[in-house]
């Protein structure tokens, strides 16, 4: 698998369903407001360009029919007579034009520069970007005598029309965007209280322990039921992991107690054993004594793991060793003097040229590196090397035991310290297969020593196992006393 593939798409995280609750809120609240603000406008908008428009052409009308009742017009036998006010005095103000047509469609008068307004056709028509109206003239008896046009530009409208749906689309973005900070702090004020009890749970889930309290909300509302049910069930996680832990340190102190009471019994098998070999090979019955010495070897591997037990029983249920300051190099040389005449044709090479000061069990130290070595010893073919190095890094000593042997399997790798995890392979040269607990006697006695153990790969391609013990502080050295004159 590749480093991206354990990483969420982009696109995943983009969607709207893995957005935080305030969010998704946040965007429901303001998209409910634009949708409704966006009928809203739209309503408004066309009733209000309506009436701008229904306005502009009463203006325009009513100038028309005003200006028409004030016009005469006079058929004569030298042409058309027109009476009627200056078109420049009423029309230029406005910015509009106006034309004056006899009956038959002849233009009789018009304002100056005055615009083309299309046929005299009475009513309201567009012409060119013009709103124009046109009236009939009429004569003392109604009947008709001319037509008179008044026009105005439609851009000014236009215009007041755009600033109105600007106006109006400004209101809503600026409406939504005060909805959507709105309803954040309203989301985030309601999804205060989760947002408390998201982070206790997770403090309670890195730490492990069931014994704190949720927050309780003020308010008694289906936040302060879901705290008040984690509570609940908090409460039920404590009182079940007193019970098993109540119980476990029972089964530890039986453990420990258990074997402790069987090292005396097993001592009394294995030196009455004992006797009876020497008593045996004194008669000369070689056959009984065969049968001795298996149960003595058999004694004796039970002495072993039953002294594992005890050892591994004692760190469970806490009960540390005496602790007095003793050298750790001294212990781990005493170690490596044990464990030559085992290593066969191997080459067991020691780095151990200072002394590093502890305050530990020496018996317990002993056994560690001990186990390390054997275990080395075990798991390399002959002709390997194993490396014993001891120094100071800090304020800590580090004991490593290095090999060029195959290694640890890829399975074993992670569980190396467990008890009971054996790796038989071709390497393996012990006589019996060992009781799997001598690499978590080892993590045992370095953690209850405040250490750490861990396993890497040597240089060599081998294993490389590494310890860490606190050095011990130094001594205050004893004031001495002065001399009296």
């Amino acid at each position: 698998m590749s480093h991206a593939a354990g990483r969420p798409r982009l696109g995943a995280r983009l969607r709207p369903s893995n957005w935080p609750v305030r969010w998704r809120l946040t965007v429901t609240s303001a998209g409910l407001t634009l949708l409704i603000l966006l009928i809203f406008a739209a309503i408004i908008g066309q009733v209000a360009t309506k009436q701008v428009r229904d306005d502009f052409d009463g203006e325009v009308q009513g100038a028309a029919q005003s200006l028409a009742s004030e016009f005469q017009i006079t058929p004569t036998p030298l042409g058309t007579l027109v009476r009627g006010p200056e078109l420049d005095d009423v029309v230029l103000p406005d910015g509009a034009s106006a034309r004056v047509y006899d009956v038959q469609g002849n233009l009789a008068e018009e304002s100056t520069g005055a615009l083309t307004l299309g046929p005299p056709t009475p009513g309201l028509s567009t012409h060119e970007g013009m709103r124009v109206a046109t009236a009939a003239i009429r004569d003392a008896n109604t009947s008709i005598t001319g037509y008179i046009q008044y026009g105005r530009r439609l851009a000014p409208v236009d215009n007041t029309i755009d600033r109105l749906w600007l106006i109006i689309a400004a209101g809503v973005l600026g409406a939504t965007l005060l909805a959507a900070i709105a309803g954040l702090a309203i989301a985030n004020r309601a999804m205060r209280p989760i947002s408390s009890l998201t982070a206790t749970a997770r403090e309670i889930a890195t730490t492990g322990d069931p014994s704190r309290h949720m927050p309780r909300p003020l308010a008694n509302d289906e936040v302060g039921e879901l705290a008040s049910t984690l509570e609940t069930m908090l409460r039920s996680l404590d009182s079940a992991r007193a019970e098993r832990e109540a119980v476990m340190r029972k089964q530890r102190e039986f453990v420990a107690d258990a074997s402790h009471e069987l090292r005396t019994p097993l001592t009394s098998i294995l030196a009455n054993l004992e006797l009876l070999q020497a008593s045996l090979e004194e008669h000369g019955s070689e056959g009984d004594g065969t049968v001795v010495e298996s149960a003595l070897r058999s004694s004796a591997r039970m002495s072993r793991l039953v002294a594992d037990l005890l050892l591994l029983a004692r760190a469970d249920a806490g009960r540390i060793g005496a602790r007095t300051r003793c050298d750790l190099a001294e212990a781990a040389g005493n170690a490596a003097v044990e464990v030559a005449p085992t290593v066969g044709e191997r080459e067991l090479r020691v780095e151990n040229d200072q002394s590093l000061p502890v305050d530990g069990n020496p018996d317990e130290l002993h056994r560690m590196v001990l186990n390390l070595l054997d275990n080395a010893v075990r798991h390399t073919p002959p002709g390997s090397r194993i490396e014993l190095r001891l120094r100071k890094e800090g304020g800590r000593a580090v004991v490593e035991v290095a090999d060029d042997g195959p290694g640890i399997p890829a399975e074993l790798q992670g569980q190396v310290f467990e008890r009971f995890a054996r790796g038989d392979g071709p390497a393996d040269t012990a006589a019996s297969a060992g009781s799997g607990l001598g690499l978590a006697i080892v993590r045992a006695v370095a953690v209850s020593h405040g250490g750490m153990a861990e396993v890497v790969k040597s240089e060599a391609g081998g294993a490389l196992f590494r310890i860490e013990l606190p050095l011990a502080a130094a001594r205050p050295k004893p004031a001495q006393a002065l001399g009296t004159v």
